[in-house]
């Protein structure tokens, strides 16, 4: 079935297929926090999920649940961020089929 039949019978689609659709991209942070129990180490973590840029949305929600719920301090936040899908790969896309 191809992509384009499936939107058009109503099939299922990946959600994230979906966002990549609607904007999203694929965006990843490097979170650098404090340790709790010792500030001057750093330690690294990092996130990936598909966002809306400029704002971030969905990493903004998740920066207010790491500060309100977790004891390690950000000491700092380097986002970077690509379209996984573009408009004119879609339309190409819609020739091919998938099994």
């Amino acid at each position: 079935m191809s992509v384009h039949n499936t939107f058009a019978t109503g099939g299922k689609v990946d959600q994230a297929f979906r966002r990549q659709l609607d904007g999203y991209r694929l965006a990843t942070a490097e979170i650098l926090y404090r340790m709790p129990d010792h500030q001057q180490i750093l330690q690294t973590f990092v996130w990936q999920d598909y966002d809306l840029a400029p704002k971030y949305p969905v990493l903004s929600k998740f920066l207010e649940f790491w500060t309100r719920e977790l004891e390690g301090p950000i000491h700092s936040v380097r986002i970077g961020s690509s379209r996984v899908i573009t408009a004119a790969e879609i339309e190409t896309g819609s020739f091919f089929y998938a099994n």
